[in-house]
């Protein structure tokens, strides 16, 4: 069973300022075990369903997609052995929560896929799950929450 995690942050928890708009806007560290072998690549998508507003959510704001990770990772480091889509804030890679309102949510999704998906130019997150159809082994999910 896949499993995802970090060091910077437990389920739940408060994701470090370091990795926020507050912070250096970096990454936090993500860790993972137990994929299946029949994993070929793995896909990231990070995303918070609560913007602007968490108690009048209006739509959901992606924050990072990254795909092509090597089968053979245990972990992902911003610009090291995958592909990055666009994220909502319309830049590649990731971009650090940064809520106008409230405690947002933030949604850590990691696929084990069965196929490498190749250049798919700057996919979206809607892109990439298109691609990504017929082809997830296994998902796992670590939901880390910020207030600005």
């Amino acid at each position: 069973m896949l499993t995802l995690s970090s060091p910077a942050f437990g389920m739940n928890g408060s994701i470090p300022t370091d990795h926020t708009c507050d912070g250096a806007g970096t990454p936090p560290p993500l860790r993972w075990t137990g994929a299946p072998n029949e994993t070929r690549s793995f896909a990231l998508i990070v995303d918070d369903p609560d913007a602007p507003d968490p108690k009048a959510p209006k739509r959901t704001f992606v924050h990072w997609v990254a795909y092509d990770i090597p089968p053979t990772a245990t972990n992902v480091e911003r610009g090291r052995g995958h592909r990055e889509g666009v994220n909502d804030g319309h830049q590649p890679g990731y971009t650090g929560p940064c809520p106008p309102v409230g405690r947002h949510r933030y949604f850590f999704k990691l696929y084990a896929l069965d196929v490498v998906l190749g250049d798919l130019g700057q996919p979206t997150k809607a892109d990439l799950e298109r691609a990504m159809k017929g082809h997830v082994l296994d998902h796992a999910e670590l939901v880390g929450t910020y207030e600005h």
